[in-house]
């Protein structure tokens, strides 16, 4: 086997040196690597979430040891981990940072309601973060087709993320533990772009909970989410017919820019039981929009969001 390959590699070399330009193909490696490298870079959240199932796994299949060596349930230690690596994640890529904490209501159920970014990092890790720093864990409605991808099962059962229908919802918040949706869910993710405007159609459900478990509605938008992660704008009718017949997110997301996010938490919404579901929808909208036209710079840009994460940079280190 050796000689042969021995004996075929002069041929194999010479076809290499007569029809392969090697300045070329250099050239061509360097032009194209900027693009390689941002469409490569989601999919380093996509190794992060299977890294964190397969530590949840790991933890599920141990956890008499690892309870015996921690002297907790081992959902409560793997969440730990996996909290504490998401937090790691966002402090170093991206810089993360919360704003208005103190917005939060203390030892009560809250609705969080927030912008729906082409990927939710945002979410991540503020969901990490809340649980790390104050022992809260967030509920999380995602769209029904994550529950289709395989591994995705370990979230569910670990971290308490749900597809979510209005009874469910209300009993988790009527539980007393907090929860989050995002009204525009995957539509907003996919067709969303760096104007940042709300895509929620006529989507009620949130408002409907809201009142149903009669609870504080926490509006929070994440600064530069859409310059972290993008859709491709091409073609755009084309994947609308697409996602109108599948509602799957099929559109090619590019980025992973470490530009820097800093979540900012609005005021609560009080519950009200004279708004019916389209007022309250619209109240939430309007503060929603608010923190947007507040903190976020529209058309957002990629280079100016990298500017913010290295003055910050160099801010921490004075």
């Amino acid at each position: 086997m050796f000689s042969i390959v021995y004996n075929l590699w002069p041929m194999v070399e010479d076809i290499i040196v007569q029809y392969i330009d090697l300045d070329f193909t250099l050239w061509l490696t360097w032009l194209l690597m900027p693009l390689l490298i941002t469409f490569l870079l989601p999919l380093v959240i996509a190794l992060l979430l299977y890294l964190t199932a397969l530590m949840l796994y790991i933890y599920k299949l141990h956890r008499v040891r690892l309870r015996n060596a921690y002297g907790t349930a081992w959902r409560e230690t793997a969440l730990h981990m996996a909290a504490a690596a998401w937090d790691a994640h966002g402090w170093i890529w991206h810089g993360y940072e919360i704003v208005g904490l103190e917005n939060i209501p203390q030892d009560k159920p809250v609705l969080f309601i927030y912008y729906h970014g082409a990927i939710p990092v945002d979410v991540y890790y503020f969901a990490s973060k809340i649980f790390l720093y104050n022992s809260k864990l967030i509920r999380l409605v995602v769209d029904r087709f994550l529950f289709k991808i395989p591994g995705w099962s370990i979230f569910a059962d670990v971290l308490k993320i749900i597809p979510g229908t209005v009874q469910t919802c209300s009993t988790i918040l009527r539980e007393g533990n907090m929860l989050a949706i995002s009204p525009g869910g995957v539509y907003e993710a996919q067709f969303g772009d760096s104007y940042y405007e709300l895509m929620w159609k006529k989507r009620l459900g949130f408002a409907k909970v809201a009142l149903d478990a009669k609870v504080s509605i926490v509006p929070f938008f994440t600064k530069n989410l859409r310059e972290a992660f993008r859709t491709v704008s091409w073609g755009r009718r084309i994947w609308l017919k697409i996602y109108a017949k599948t509602k799957l997110p099929l559109i090619p997301i590019y980025g992973g820019f470490p530009v820097k996010l800093v979540t900012y938490i609005g005021k609560p919404i009080p519950y009200d039981e004279n708004l019916t579901p389209e007022e309250l929808k619209i109240k939430v909208a309007d503060s929603l929009r608010d923190l947007i036209t507040k903190h976020q710079k529209v058309p957002g840009n990629i280079t100016r969001a990298l500017v913010e994460r290295i003055r910050n940079t160099e801010k921490d280190n004075d």
